[in-house]
């Protein structure tokens, strides 16, 4: 049995709340599930100890409840520049636009668990890059004549795409082909065999600082809030009697 304070969870509650925690396991899913329950009592009972109030069993008052508890007790320090500097300098990766790519493709449609279709397809993407290695003037031509792609009306084109944005497989090797590169091998995703030409690559660009500077704070915002809600509910966990659950507790106040 899980109780906190002597009020108890029971399992019922557990096995409902098992749906909103999705895991590898039965087992990691109910322990997530029963701590999540766990806390939100914690602060259920804080934000009663403190007047707060609430209509029982109403997920939307109880929430707001909580909201309202948080913003009283949880003050979150200020960074200052020299923060968002040393976060800016150790992220640029982050402040940096992606790459676009201009590509064309010529797609044989062939879904993955039908054999003999993808044996056609990639025989067809093989004969196809055969022509293309004689005459690498035709992608347009081919595309229009048997690409299965909407794309095949404007010769294969793609227009601008950034990672992300295409099969992980054709992704690949966007980020592999030279400018003006028509890829050696067929490539295969979930809709087939695909023909791929690479025409341009835009380099991303990093932001300046003061560009970056709205999404430092943020990031940085985010940080402080997880780490004092964690040190705050640790902390509630530390002067409670919880059973039938270990969760981390602390006794020193919160680090401001």
């Amino acid at each position: 049995m899980i109780s906190v304070n002597g009020t108890e969870i029971g399992e019922g509650a557990v096995l409902a709340e098992m749906q909103y925690h999705p895991a590898s396991s039965r087992d990691e899913a109910l322990a997530a599930a029963a701590e999540a329950l766990v806390v939100r009592e914690l602060l259920l009972q804080r934000a009663a100890a403190l007047g707060l109030s609430w209509v029982a069993d109403d997920p939307a008052s109880e929430e707001k409840a909580i909201e309202t508890l948080l913003e009283r007790e949880l003050k979150l320090p200020e960074a200052d520049e020299a923060a968002y500097r040393r976060f800016y300098e150790s992220n640029r990766a982050k402040f940096r636009s992606n790459d676009l790519y201009e590509a064309s493709h010529i797609l044989y449609l062939a879904p993955r668990d039908d054999a003999q279709a993808r044996s056609r397809a990639k025989a067809s993407a093989e004969r196809t890059l055969a022509d293309l290695k004689e005459a690498p003037d035709r992608f347009a031509e081919i595309a229009k004549a048997e690409s299965r792609c909407s794309s095949s009306g404007e010769g294969g084109r793609l227009g601008q795409t950034a990672a992300g944005e295409t099969a992980p497989e054709l992704d690949t090797f966007l980020q592999a082909l030279e400018e003006g590169q028509i890829c050696p091998v067929p490539i295969e995703t979930d809709y087939g065999v695909h023909v791929l030409q690479l025409h341009r690559r835009i380099e991303g660009r990093t932001m300046e600082f003061a560009e970056a500077a709205p999404l430092i704070a943020r990031d940085l915002r985010a940080h402080a809030w997880r780490r004092a809600i964690s040190q705050y509910i640790a902390l509630l966990a530390g002067s409670a009697e919880v059973r039938g659950l270990e969760i981390r507790k602390a006794t020193s106040p919160l680090v401001q």
